[in-house]
């Protein structure tokens, strides 16, 4: 979810590709939801798994949410390289999405109640994030990152991106609905 989406963006840069850099731009600040549930399981949150699946639910619809973006793709042939490896990474991100949600809501008790034994696969993946974190706060910080911590740094996050969605619902959807803007991108 990382390394494909940061690849097309550069890619799209550097050709100057003004759809592509926009689709992964919205793509980058809706993907921040994730990163944030992941710093909440490190802090164990009981909702943890709830967040990361809203996160991946709407990092899969912000790649298809825009109308403009989506009509200008269809115009590119699929021999045009950067078109087809978005399009491909489109629904890869739709199927991977949709096998993480089956599979979390086969564990349905772990999405209200994180801390049970039978949920601790679904920490693993933060735990590598928590020993880098760790590190990275104890040399810039000189201070502990822990559980704690964790918590109140994902919570706080959380708290920050649920209004600036909030915002972008009220203000900027009803005005533009689901024009990305693109043709005026990177001109302000």
């Amino acid at each position: 979810m990382v390394g494909i989406p940061l690849t097309l963006f550069c890619w799209s840069i550097k050709s100057k590709n003004l759809v592509i850099t926009k689709l992964l731009s919205n793509y980058w600040k809706i993907s921040i939801l994730f990163f944030i549930s992941l710093i909440l399981l490190i802090g164990q949150y009981s909702f943890a798994l709830l967040i990361t699946n809203i996160a991946t639910l709407i990092m899969t619809i912000s790649v298809w949410f825009w109308s403009d973006i989506n009509d200008e793709l269809k115009e590119y042939r699929f021999s045009h390289a950067l078109t087809a490896t978005t399009k491909v990474w489109r629904w890869s991100l739709t199927f991977i999405s949709l096998n993480f949600l089956i599979q979390s809501f086969k564990n349905i008790s772990c999405i209200f109640l994180i801390n049970s034994k039978e949920c601790l696969i679904w920490l693993k993946p933060s735990a590598n994030l928590y020993l880098i974190l760790k590190n990275l706060f104890n040399f810039f910080f000189g201070a502990s990152f822990s559980q704690p911590v964790a918590k109140f740094i994902g919570l706080f996050a959380l708290l920050i991106y649920i209004l600036g969605l909030v915002q972008w619902a009220i203000i900027k959807l009803p005005k533009n609905g689901r024009n990305s803007g693109f043709s005026n991108y990177g001109r302000d």
